[in-house]
């Protein structure tokens, strides 16, 4: 009987590793001090611009991906003064993935294959996120992520401020009940044709009751059972056609109010409303501040992809042929342009923040 199980079972699995539980990572790399205060006040303020109590608007800025920890600590120690300097206007949250969705392949992200070299070592990969996580913490920066696998947040949530579901897992009731009982606010993209009703839709299946499997922190199958997320909002990032500009700002606003939820909503200055061009991130993050400057109060935020430096790169065959501080997946504004952008966007929204509830 077993042997005739064998001809069904597994039939497409090599191998399989275990993993440390979330218990035991989390207790080799202690959230405490610092960094422990750095997330409760990041909470604290990203809510509290959610909820209409703090007039500031979130920015979640950084590389698209991280793939070097080395640079992007280089990244997050150029990023924190421009944070403090700006406080009273932004409130910056630097952007950490290290997962990946692909349409059909390419490289997953930081946690999936740390090495960049196809060993897939995930043992690896958690331990140098976590760290990571950790290390921006210290230096004071809140830290936005996206939730791709169902897994990884028992490993590595604790440390997130805010929290973002992709265009194409929107759509997912896993994500959704996921999202559910994520302890950080959470930001829902329109799907990738530009379609706003999916996020409208995974906001208030958020918000629910829910009930999902997954592990506990002792590595065990668990049944989770939720009461619903009250902090989640739409994240604008374009389809077929951009849709940061006010007639979309108004139709998300009106869809929103539809289905009785709060008219909060993030513009991705990057993917469909760049068009896929670093650069007209510019003109997009201009054309949003002349949007709050002229009295909008729906728009609670902005997402920028930038990093070091600017543009992308493929992984060469030979690592060592990387160029530093270049993004391996999207292309990015560079340091420089990200620095003076942030100072123009906080100076120009600054006079409208101050009447704005």
């Amino acid at each position: 009987m077993v042997e005739r199980v064998k001809e069904i079972d597994d039939l497409h699995i090599i191998r399989h590793e275990e993993l440390v539980t979330p218990q035991q990572l989390k207790a080799e790399l202690v959230l405490e001090g610092a960094a422990l205060e750095t997330v409760l006040a990041g909470h604290r303020a990203v809510k509290a611009v959610l909820d209409r109590e703090d007039p500031r608007l979130i920015v979640v800025v950084g590389p698209c991906s991280i793939h070097n920890p080395e640079e992007a600590l280089a990244y997050a120690r150029k990023l924190k003064p421009i944070a403090d300097e700006l406080a009273g206007s932004l409130l910056i949250v630097m952007r950490v993935y290290f997962e990946k969705p692909r349409t059909s392949v390419g490289w997953e992200g930081l946690i999936y294959d740390p090495h960049l070299d196809g060993s897939h070592r995930i043992d690896h990969g958690l331990k140098i996120g976590r760290r990571l996580m950790l290390d921006i913490a210290d230096i004071g920066l809140p830290i936005g992520i996206e939730a791709l696998d169902l897994i990884t947040p028992q490993y590595l949530q604790d440390l997130v401020t805010w929290t973002a579901v992709g265009a194409r897992t929107t759509e997912s009731p896993t994500h959704r009940k996921l999202a559910s009982g994520i302890s950080s606010a959470v930001g829902f993209k329109n799907n990738i044709d530009g379609s706003l009703t999916v996020a409208v839709n995974a906001i208030r299946s958020a918000a629910a009751n829910n009930s999902f499997i997954s592990v506990t922190d002792e590595g065990k199958v668990a049944h989770f059972r939720t009461d619903g997320n009250p902090h989640c909002h739409v994240i604008l990032r374009g389809g077929k056609e951009p849709n940061y500009d006010r007639e979309s700002v108004a139709a998300c606003e009106t869809e929103l109010q539809k289905a009785g939820l709060v008219d909060n909503l993030m513009i991705d200055c990057s993917h469909g409303n760049s068009r896929k061009d670093p650069q007209n991130q510019i003109p997009v993050l201009r054309d949003i501040a002349e949007q709050i400057a002229e009295g909008n109060k729906s728009i609670i935020g902005v997402m920028l992809e930038s990093n070091l430096e600017a543009g992308n790169q493929p992984i060469p065959d030979d690592l060592t042929d990387l160029k530093p501080g270049v993004s391996i997946t999207d292309a990015c504004i560079d340091w420089v342009t990200t620095e003076s952008l942030l100072r123009e966007f906080a100076a120009s929204v600054a006079p409208a923040l101050k009447t704005r509830k």
